[in-house]
């Protein structure tokens, strides 16, 4: 297997095992349903991830990764505010789970169910979010000095982003049994969810 097909299969697997974890979640995914998804043998995905729990905690860091890397690049852009850079931050990670929608009850239920997965996956991660909250925490001291920013402190403020948006992907299984929508009316009540989320957070930072 040439170095190009090795990495479209070990994408195929990726993507695949994705899948399978989202509608079926992590315990009643078995390595042999996704081999078989895959139309290989579960050696290979053996050979590529050694374990189910590897396979899961590389899915998630491309997912991080992906996250942040575009955060990183608005963070070192000079010719926009901190409002407007919060901003993107929050609108990034409502479209982040707006692709997969699934992703934080499966996150979720994993980290609850091995809490140790927690200090692998910030391993695996290394430095990203430290290096990104840094330079958050000292931009947010100067807004709180200049007077535009109450009092908070860059944790409290990823907290509130985090915990605002993914409350609603949390909720929508059950918001769509309680209240029918069709395609349109879901996608319009998505996108005044992003932009009142928006409006809620940057309104609350107001000294």
């Amino acid at each position: 297997m040439d170095i190009k097909n090795e990495q479209s299969m070990e994408q195929v697997i990726l993507e695949t095992a994705e899948r399978l974890f989202l509608e079926k979640g992590f315990a009643s995914t078995s390595t042999t349903e996704i081999a078989r998804e895959v139309g290989c043998n579960q050696a290979l995905i053996h050979y590529y991830f050694r374990t189910k729990d590897n396979l899961f905690n590389t899915i998630f860091e491309q997912k991080f990764k992906q996250f942040f890397h575009e955060l990183f690049e608005i963070n070192n852009a000079d010719d926009m505010t901190f409002q407007e850079k919060l901003k993107h931050i929050i609108e990034s990670h409502f479209d982040l789970l707006l692709k997969n929608p699934r992703l934080p009850l499966l996150i979720l239920n994993e980290l609850s169910r091995q809490p140790e997965q927690v200090a692998i996956l910030r391993e695996k991660l290394h430095s990203f979010p430290e290096k990104l909250f840094t330079k958050l925490n000292k931009e947010l001291a100067v807004e709180i000095e200049n007077g535009r920013i109450r009092e908070i402190n860059v944790v409290d403020l990823i907290i509130t982003t985090v915990s605002i948006n993914i409350s609603l992907f949390v909720m929508m299984p059950i918001v769509e049994k309680v209240i029918p929508l069709n395609e349109t009316q879901k996608n319009f009540m998505l996108a005044h969810r992003r932009s009142e989320n928006v409006d809620f957070i940057l309104k609350s930072l107001r000294p």
